[in-house]
């Protein structure tokens, strides 16, 4: 399951970094999808790239691994019902690297809900040793999670007439 881990440790990384590297943005979208007020957003979000800074460190290293994989779950879940709450409603949930207001779908809903499993999965398998071809199948993980992402962003638009 080393993959399984780097795979989750370079999704919460990118979230991470692109809650720091976008924060206007994503301090409105923070706001936006907890229902706090505009003010707390950049606070909201700064500590929510904090925690997903160190459950990505925590995924990377043997003795913290657990932990990690459970702080996922967690955070992952949380972030699922937040969506879930906010189902329909229009607003950038921060998903993509481009500012798109459209309606949270269950997709994006899933697609939280279905990290979260896989971080359950992390937890629940003993520990593999890193081999050689974890850091490329963890990356190729990625890539294939960050099209579904952008194909499914491109059908509900289409779906929608929104395109």
């Amino acid at each position: 399951m080393a993959e399984l881990s780097l795979f989750l440790a370079l999704v919460l990384a990118m979230a991470a970094g692109h809650k720091l590297l976008d924060r206007e943005r994503l301090a409105a979208s923070a706001a936006a999808l907890t229902g706090a007020p505009v003010a707390l957003g950049s606070t909201i979000s700064l500590a929510a790239a904090a925690y997903e800074a160190a459950v990505a460190l925590a995924l990377l290293f043997p003795a913290t691994r657990i932990a990690g994989a459970v702080l996922a779950a967690v955070l992952w879940s949380v972030y699922g019902l937040a969506l879930l709450r906010r189902l329909g409603t229009a607003l950038d949930c921060g998903c993509n690297f481009a500012a798109r207001a459209r309606p949270v779908d269950r997709f994006a809903v899933t697609r939280a809900f279905a990290l979260a499993a896989l971080a359950a999965v992390v937890f629940l398998t003993p520990a593999a040793p890193l081999t050689i071809s974890a850091p490329f199948a963890a990356l190729g993980f990625l890539a294939l999670y960050l099209a579904l992402g952008e194909i499914m962003g491109i059908t509900i638009f289409e779906r929608r007439g929104t395109a």
